[in-house]
C-alpha cells in the first residue's frame, strides 16, 4: 500500500509538470493610439484595454506567465510608428525588456483611427493604400528583429460620424477607417503564404459591438458637431480588452497545435 501510495504521487507529480510543460508563456507588446493608451480614463495602468485583455488572459489555463507593455500613444498614426522614428524603438525596447526571453513574444496592433481623419493626425487622411504599406513596413521590421515573433492585427473599432475634436474625422473618415479592414484581412492572407503562423488577423468583432453600444460603452465627448464618441469608457475599455485578449489567446492555440 505505501509503495502503491508513493507511485500514485509520484504520477501525479509527473501529470502535474506535463500539464504546466503545456501552457505557453506570453509577452505582449501593445501598439496603438489614444484608445490603446486608455485615453480619459482615470486609471489607464489598470483600466486601459491592454491591462484588461492581459487580465482576461491570465485566466486562461492554458496559458503560463503573462506580461506586457502598453506603447499606445494618443493621436499617433500609422506614420508615428515606422522604423527609424522613437516610437518604433521604444516599441523594440520594450520587447526587448521582457525578463522571459523564451516566452513567446506577440505584438498586438490597432491602428487606424488617426489615419483615418480627414485632418489633424500626422499624415492624415492615409489612403488605404499607404496605410496598409505602412503597417507592413512595420510589421517587417519587427519580424526582422525579433524572427520568432507574431504581429496580431485587431482591427480598428467605431467613432460616430460627426466625431471632430481637435482632428477632424467625420463620416469620410470613418468610410477611410473601414476600408482599412479588407486590407488589413488581405495582409494576413499574403503573410499566410510567405510567412507562415507569424501574422494573424486579432479581434473583428469589436466595430460593430461599439457601434451598437456607444451609449453605454464610449465617452460622450463634446465637440465641433456635437457630442460625438470615440473613446471607451471604464466598462468599453473592460469589453474592448477581452476582444484583444480571446483573439490573442486564440492565435497562440492555433500556432501551439
Amino acid at each position: 500500500m505505501k509503495h502503491f501510495f508513493i507511485a500514485a504521487l509520484l504520477l501525479c507529480s509527473i501529470l502535474s509538470t506535463f500539464a504546466q510543460s503545456k501552457k505557453t508563456n506570453i509577452n505582449v507588446v501593445f501598439i496603438g493610439n489614444s484608445i490603446t493608451q486608455g485615453a480619459q480614463l482615470s486609471d489607464p495602468a489598470t483600466e486601459a484595454p491592454p491591462a484588461t485583455a492581459i487580465a482576461w488572459l491570465r485566466q486562461q489555463a492554458n496559458l503560463g506567465t503573462v506580461e506586457f507593455s502598453n506603447q499606445g500613444h494618443s493621436g499617433y498614426t500609422t506614420l508615428d510608428f515606422l522604423p527609424g522614428t522613437n516610437t518604433f524603438a521604444q516599441v523594440e525596447q520594450a520587447a526587448g525588456a521582457f525578463t522571459d526571453k523564451e516566452a513567446l513574444l506577440i505584438f498586438s496592433m490597432k491602428l487606424g483611427t488617426n489615419d483615418s481623419a480627414i485632418q489633424g493626425p500626422h499624415g492624415a487622411p492615409v489612403s488605404p493604400a499607404d496605410y496598409i504599406q505602412n503597417v507592413k513596413t512595420i510589421t517587417e521590421k519587427l519580424l526582422a528583429d525579433f524572427p520568432k515573433a507574431i504581429v496580431i492585427y485587431q482591427h480598428p473599432i467605431w467613432y460616430s460620424a460627426n466625431t471632430y475634436n481637435g482632428a477632424k474625422y467625420l463620416q469620410e473618415g470613418l468610410s477611410r477607417l473601414q476600408s482599412y479592414v479588407p486590407k488589413l484581412d488581405s495582409l494576413v492572407a499574403a503573410y499566410g503564404a510567405t510567412n507562415p503562423k507569424h501574422v494573424f488577423a486579432g479581434d473583428k468583432k469589436a466595430f460593430n459591438y461599439f457601434k451598437k453600444h456607444h451609449l453605454t460603452d464610449l465617452i460622450p465627448e463634446k465637440g465641433n458637431q456635437g457630442t460625438f464618441y470615440l473613446h471607451p469608457n471604464k466598462q468599453g475599455a473592460l469589453a474592448l480588452g477581452e476582444f484583444w485578449g480571446g483573439a490573442i489567446e486564440k492565435v497562440v492555440r492555433r500556432i501551439a497545435k
